[in-house]
């Protein structure tokens, strides 16, 4: 079975990581801007990110026989600074034509501030402006309902957005219908600390089914690894779902949502 991991922090990964990943049949994963695991001090410090995504991690990836593709963005974590994050945004709509960028994310909401939603707000005007696939962050814990609540009103608002061209990530049992309702493509992350167990994701998949949803690891500097979403697999297996089936949530899903995207080379498994 083939698998593709479409939100994944690659650079904080081991080479064992992408040795694992290959070994279980992952074939493509998707990168998402993000925090570097601290705070970055000026708009440089994005552009040697950038390229690091755009030009390193795919030449990795690559080793393993992984395809690789990114997104860009400042991220919600550093977005309290409005005057970084102006400079940082005006990086972007350059890089938008490389070959491995597939749009705009993660973009959204950490504490749900003020200035926060300002520059998500701004983002999005970047993803309209040059018709761009969206991928959201949206808050943890206790406060992913309000955020994720304030981050859909926004897109839908915006009539430019294409519900279906956005993907609402780390979806709970109280934000998953709020993404699906609206329009959008809903993300259950596999990170048992902050977010979801497999069992919770398999819940989640029988209860509410399974079109549009893309189950993804988000691997990063945490208590994660690439391990979770093949551990989920197994789990929707366990519980007598098919192969096919399987394929259809862990392989077609990711592959019909970044198919909106030219760059995008894999197609779903018939």
């Amino acid at each position: 079975m083939r698998f593709i991991d479409p939100h994944i922090h690659c650079v904080s990964r081991t080479t064992d990581d992408y040795q694992y990943m290959a070994r279980c049949g992952v074939v493509a994963v998707s990168e998402p801007a993000f925090w570097a695991g601290y705070d970055r001090s000026s708009a440089s410090s994005f552009a040697d990110y950038f390229r690091h995504l755009m030009e390193v991690e795919p030449k990795r990836a690559a080793r393993y026989g992984i395809d690789h593709y990114c997104w860009l963005c400042i991220n919600a974590k550093e977005a309290e600074d409005v005057q970084l994050s102006r400079e940082v945004i005006k990086l972007i709509p350059p890089l938008l034509d490389h070959p491995r960028v597939l749009g705009i994310g993660e973009i959204g909401l950490n504490k749900n501030t003020r200035n926060e939603i300002t520059v998500f707000e701004e983002q999005v005007e970047i993803a309209a402006k040059y018709d761009q696939l969206i991928l959201i962050h949206t808050p943890h814990l206790e406060d992913k309902h309000k955020g994720t609540s304030i981050i859909t009103s926004i897109l839908k608002n915006d009539k430019r957005i294409k519900p279906e061209r956005v993907l609402v990530d780390h979806c709970e049992e109280h934000t998953f219908r709020m993404a699906r309702e609206n329009g959008f493509w809903a993300g259950l992350t596999i990170y048992p600390v902050s977010k979801v167990t497999p069992q919770r994701a398999a819940d989640m998949l029988e209860v509410f089914g399974t079109k549009m949803v893309c189950v993804n690891s988000a691997s990063d500097w945490g208590e994660s690894g690439p391990n979770y979403l093949t551990d989920t697999c197994l789990e929707f297996r366990r519980r007598g779902h098919s192969e096919a089936e399987a394929t259809e949530v862990f392989y077609n899903n990711p592959c019909r949502f970044f198919g909106q995207s030219a760059k995008w080379k894999l197609k779903p498994i018939a």
